[in-house]
């Protein structure tokens, strides 16, 4: 039997066991191509897993021709078996080459069925990656090794252990000899070079000895030759100088004269100066101003640089937002159908209070106004509906938008790399673009929770608007128990006071003329006769409500937080007592305003609308 190995590389493998964590093993594949000439001559396909680490861990696989016709029936597969051996390491070559990505295409999986890979079948499947769907090409199922065949593996490597010792046993020997042979030749060398070296020092200082004697006689000639030349030279030098002196005298003047004219012309030079520094400090100026610009413009391209490589990312993350917007209008569509349930469950509760007004009768106006309250709210939920759909049309309008201006930006960065393409020897060097990247990543992650805070205190504020209705609420029945009061002193009294002590026969207590409330979102003063309108008054206080024009009622939504509920909390403390003394019904019973379980929170509406509502609802009571 000849075995003839075809492929015998590490590769990194994804193990997958039940109830284990994903991880990678960097896994030995063995394939061998098994020729058996007795009693037939046929081949056998033989594939060994293994580990370098953990000599136990041993997998084999053995594929006849027979067995590799039902494995091609079974996965599909188009290849002979002649061929099988050389496609599959075709794909353990692609595995190997994207196993280095952090999202591969192809990959290799190891996966059992068991919790752990001891001693349990297991199959090794090829699976490439496509933004579809995992294709596995190739699935084969390995049987773990016994322990005969773990014995005649550990024998093999044994033996292929000490064959690499022996061989490198034989190359140490040789290289020593070889060594040793280098030393004597090099100390042989040596020894030869350093005899050479001590005939040339002899030869040197015989040479050097001689030079010398030649040089002081030189020397000697030299010095006599030297003292005649002085000689000569310093009758020469008299002549000169005499000659230089009469000269001297002459420039002196022509100098003079020289002096004279350069000091006007000095005088001229100087007035040119100043303006000259004046024009350089400005040009200075400009010329730090173009270098700010020119810098600017440097880490303009450098931002559009890594722009560039980025928007290409964004591009695929936009796609991806598209597709998360597309869900939001689906959940937005279900918002509706569950705010549709809930105006049937605020239909309910309207008939709930039909049924109380008939055991109630004496709290039928109030169940009443309560009713169209109810309805208001409604109408600004449906109007606020539409409002979150002009919404999701405005963001699909800024997501196109954003689109174009990323084709903008490209074609910008084209035309500025090519306006710049000699200053890029200077700017190769610079390369951060990952860390920026994930600078960049960040900041949009830090706006998406800037968003969702923003959602969140949207929410808060709803709640808040509601609590602010219900001490509306209450504020406005605590004024029609005191216009009411006003109106029976009014009755009690209606001669005792002239037409000019109206004011002060009406407001009990001290009470101010025109109280305001700026707790409950009451801006302007009310004045205590807009409640006489309806009520039949005498004939000596007809005019002085005629004088008199009634103020309108307007509810400032726009309140501090701290303050509203401080004010608020006093105003209820105040009112519920009085309103338990003389059995007022505030409105509808506490279990229609008990949050339930199954409730929808109102997502999505805006300040403005919840603030109107609370203007109309409280006008309407009001009124």
């Amino acid at each position: 039997m000849a075995a003839e190995s075809l492929f015998n590389r590490p590769v990194c493998v994804q193990v997958r066991c039940q109830g284990c964590e994903e991880r990678r093993l960097n896994v030995r594949v063995n394939i061998e191509l098994l020729s058996i000439s007795n009693p037939v001559h046929k081949k056998d396909l033989a594939v060994r897993l293994t580990d370098d680490t953990d000599p136990f861990f041993l997998y084999n696989l053995v594929i006849s021709e027979e067995d590799f016709q039902s494995l091609k029936s079974q996965q599909g597969l188009l290849v002979d078996f002649s061929a099988f051996p050389q496609k599959f390491i075709d794909l353990l070559q692609q595995c190997i080459q994207e196993q280095n990505k952090d999202i591969p295409r192809f990959l290799l999986q190891l996966v059992s069925s068991a919790s752990l890979l001891d001693h349990t079948p297991v199959s090794l499947n090829v699976v490439e990656t496509n933004p579809f769907k995992h294709l596995t090409h190739l699935s084969l199922k390995f049987l773990p090794g016994n322990d005969a065949e773990i014995k005649k593996f550990l024998a093999s490597c044994l033996k292929s252990l000490k064959e690499d010792k022996m061989m490198l046993e034989e190359k140490l020997r040789k290289t020593e000899e070889d060594l040793t042979r280098q030393l004597s030749y090099t100390q042989q060398s040596l020894s030869e070079k350093s005899r050479e070296l001590d005939k040339l020092k002899n030869e040197w200082a015989s040479h050097t000895a001689a030079l010398t004697n030649k040089h002081t006689q030189e020397l000697t000639n030299e010095k006599e030759k030297t003292l005649q030349a002085q000689a000569q030279y310093q009758q020469q030098h008299e002549q000169q100088k005499k000659e230089l002196e009469n000269l001297h005298q002459k420039s002196i003047q022509q100098l003079q004269n020289r002096l004279s004219e350069l000091e006007v012309i000095n005088k001229d030079l100087t007035e040119r100066r100043y303006k000259g520094d004046s024009t350089v400090r400005e040009l200075k100026a400009k010329l730090s101003g173009i270098e700010d610009e020119c810098q600017r413009a440097k880490q303009e391209v450098l931002s559009l640089r890594r722009e560039n490589t980025t928007l290409d990312a964004e591009c695929h993350e936009k796609e991806k937002l598209i597709n998360q917007l597309q869900t939001r209008v689906a959940v937005l569509e279900q918002e509706i159908k569950d705010k549709d349930q809930l105006v049937v469950r605020t239909k309910e509760v309207l008939d709930a209070t039909q049924e109380q007004k008939v055991i109630l009768e004496e709290s039928t106006e109030k169940k009443q106004s309560h009713i169209e309250k109810l309805e208001t709210t409604i109408k600004s939920l449906s109007a606020e509906l539409l409002k979150a759909n002009e919404i999701i049309k405005k963001l699909q309008g800024d997501l196109k938008t954003l689109m174009s201006k990323l084709k903008l930006k490209n074609t910008v960065t084209i035309q500025q790399e090519k306006l710049l393409a000699e200053k890029e020897e200077r700017l190769q060097k610079e390369q951060r673009d990952l860390q920026e990247m994930g600078q960049s990543l960040r900041v949009k992650e830090q706006e998406v929770s800037k968003l969702q805070e923003q959602l969140e205190t949207t929410i808060q504020k709803l709640e808040e608007s509601k609590q602010l209705l219900k001490t509306n609420e209450n504020v406005i029945t605590w004024l029609n128990k005191q216009l009411n009061e006003v109106q029976v002193g009014k009755k009690l009294e209606p001669s005792a006071t002239p037409h000019g002590g109206v004011r002060a026969a009406i407001l009990p207590h001290g009470m101010p003329d025109r109280p305001s409330f700026p707790s409950s979102g009451i801006n302007h003063p009310i004045s205590p006769l807009y409640a006489f309108n309806n009520f039949p008054e005498p004939a000596h206080n007809k005019n002085v409500s005629s004088q008199c024009p009634v103020p309108k009622i307007q509810f400032n939504t726009q309140l501090s937080k701290v303050n509203r509920c401080s004010d608020v909390q006093a105003v209820t403390t105040a009112t519920h007592p009085a309103n338990k003394e003389n059995g007022d019904n505030l409105g509808l019973d506490s279990k229609y305003f008990k949050k339930k379980d199954d409730s929808i929170p109102l997502r999505g509406l805006s300040q403005n609308t919840v603030n109107s509502g609370m203007y109309g609802i409280g006008k309407q009571a009001f009124i």
